[in-house]
């Protein structure tokens, strides 16, 4: 086997090695994929060009917007900012009701060019709390993330990793390093469900989501699908294992809208109110998603208003710095 060079410049590929057969092998996320030259991973975005990763989208993105922190959800990181947000090309995952399938699931979708230098200094103009990578998987442009992280941790500003924590734990570890805060989808307690409809490995999720837990601040999003993961049993089990992390590590409890392949009637908003309910019993900070619920912070001591939330309007009600005004409990907040 001959190792990726040890020390690769901008824009080179991470986590590979060549392969006497002329495949290299991807070491970066759960796949584990060996690519056959001339062919790409199960991201899509990862090839094998003459027996050499190789990353055709490199500093291609889809999408460019300023949003709500709120929206990636994360609700513990500067409430009430915007963030510039960017999307890239493919996913690791097959997820059948991806709102964001026509960027996740293809390659073909138009892209523009925009260089790490180019995405901080919009960071920067655009007055915002840093950047977040998101819409699609970004984990699998690792490289274009890491050289962009960088230099908007040398700006001042905030990264933000929106993904579904598939990443192996030595990738993982060193994109905690330069992470302020990780949004990851936890979407299912079954090791079935993963592997047989996303396309994945829960095991690798749940020790990203330890990892990163150990690391920065992580925020959690299960999307509750009726029928499908939205149990008591399966939501309890959920929120014990991030509990076990951390008592105090934010989980949303998102609503399922019909969206890709999925055509299945939109999750109630009672079940959701429940499953917020069982939740609490082991996590102190639960969210209500994609309803109309109050999805307000409260201290988890004294039960006083926190932050107040009307959709994505903010307003901080009862915090000095990140501790609460009444009884001096302290809140996690980046």
């Amino acid at each position: 086997m001959k190792p990726a060079a040890a020390k690769p410049g901008p824009g080179a590929p991470l986590y590979w090695s060549a392969e006497a057969d002329g495949s290299v092998s991807c070491r970066l996320c759960g796949h584990r994929c060996r690519i056959a030259s001339g062919s790409a991973g199960r991201c899509g975005v990862r090839t094998n060009r003459g027996g050499v990763l190789h990353l055709p989208f490199h500093g291609r993105v889809t999408a460019v917007h300023i949003d709500p922190v709120e929206k990636k959800p994360l609700y513990h990181v500067r409430p009430g900012g915007r963030i510039l947000s960017i999307g890239f090309l493919g996913c690791n995952f097959r997820c059948p009701f991806c709102q964001n399938y026509e960027i996740s699931q293809s390659t073909t979708a138009a892209t523009r060019a925009l260089t790490p230098a180019a995405a901080c200094r919009l960071a920067v103009e655009s007055g915002g709390v840093g950047v977040a990578y998101t819409y699609n998987e970004p984990t699998i442009h690792l490289e274009y993330v890491l050289e962009t992280a960088r230099l908007v941790r040398v700006a001042g500003l905030l990264n933000v990793v929106v993904t579904n924590g598939h990443l192996l734990s030595e990738p993982a570890k060193e994109l905690c390093a330069i992470t302020d805060a990780f949004n990851v989808d936890l979407k299912s307690f079954d090791p079935d469900y993963y592997r047989t409809v996303l396309g994945g490995s829960l095991e690798t999720v749940k020790e990203f989501i330890t990892i990163a837990a150990a690391a920065t601040h992580v925020e959690v999003t299960t999307l509750l699908v009726p029928g499908v993961n939205d149990s008591p049993d399966e939501v309890r089990r959920i929120a014990e294992f991030l509990g076990g992390l951390r008592r105090d590590l934010p989980l949303h409890l998102s609503a399922y809208h019909p969206a890709h392949r999925m055509t299945a009637a939109a999750t109630p908003a009672g079940t959701i109110a429940a499953a917020t309910s069982t939740a609490r019993e082991a996590l102190d900070y639960v969210y209500p998603g994609n309803t109309s619920l109050a999805a307000d912070t409260r201290c988890p001591g004294c039960g006083s208003l926190l932050i107040e939330r009307q959709g994505y309007s903010v307003r901080v009600r009862g915090l000095d710095g990140s501790s609460c005004r009444a009884c001096g409990r302290r809140v996690p907040l980046v």
